[in-house]
């Protein structure tokens, strides 16, 4: 079994939430001393929402895959979309395979790079936070672009997408870094989607509705 751990993502904002809860229940108890069903109600309560908060920054330890032709899942959830696709924000309307998976919020949040190189491109927007399914999520919705160019010359566009619940993106690299498959890319806190846009020839390796993990499973071959 994968050991856990918080992710550092989570470290503020679960202090906070410890610290309004740990309020919560002295206030009750100081305001209603006598009214021990509301001293058990805040104390339960604010357990169950502090338990729910941990569970979306649980970072868990895996044996992750490496390989320089393959496409490793940048991130937990099921794979919702794959098609070929237009992609106008840096192949000029090319067409590449887009390969979505959704996060839900029951799943890990961390998003990995996909494939080892030089990120040739990288640039957030701010936007909407349409539900992540919603057809315009991937262009309308706050999102983060980054590209990677490996070394035998591939370009591989990841991009992070909120969601409804999602109020942050967070990345971790900049413009002509060397990152490596499976180190952390970013985090999209409360969950959302992360697009993929491969090259016409990849061989997908997954199918719709695919539970995936990131940093295991493969979802193409280049």
């Amino acid at each position: 079994m994968a050991r856990m751990t918080i992710h550092k993502e989570g470290y503020r904002m679960l202090t906070l939430l410890a610290l309004m809860v740990i309020a919560a229940s002295v206030g009750v108890v100081y305001l209603w001393p006598e009214l021990h069903w509301l001293h058990l109600l805040v104390g339960i309560g604010g357990a169950v929402v502090f338990l729910i908060v941990l569970q979306f920054f649980r970072s868990p330890k895996r044996k992750l895959v490496i390989s320089t032709r393959s496409i490793v899942c940048p991130a937990d959830g099921k794979v919702v979309a794959i098609e070929e696709v237009e992609e106008p924000e840096y192949f000029n309307g090319e067409k590449r395979i887009q390969v979505s998976v959704f996060m839900s919020p029951l799943n890990v949040h961390l998003n990995r790079y996909p494939i080892s190189g030089r990120v040739a491109y990288s640039k957030y927007h701010p936007g909407d936070f349409l539900v992540a399914w919603h057809p315009k999520s991937s262009t309308e919705n706050e999102r983060n672009t980054v590209v990677i160019e490996t070394e035998f010359g591939v370009s591989v566009l990841i991009r992070q997408i909120a969601g409804f619940l999602a109020r942050r993106i967070v990345w971790y690299c900049h413009t002509d870094d060397e990152v490596k498959q499976g180190d952390e890319l970013g985090f999209i806190k409360f969950g959302s989607r992360v697009d993929l846009f491969l090259p016409l020839d990849a061989q997908i390796k997954v199918e719709l509705d695919e539970k995936v993990q990131g940093g295991i499973s493969v979802l193409a071959e280049i």
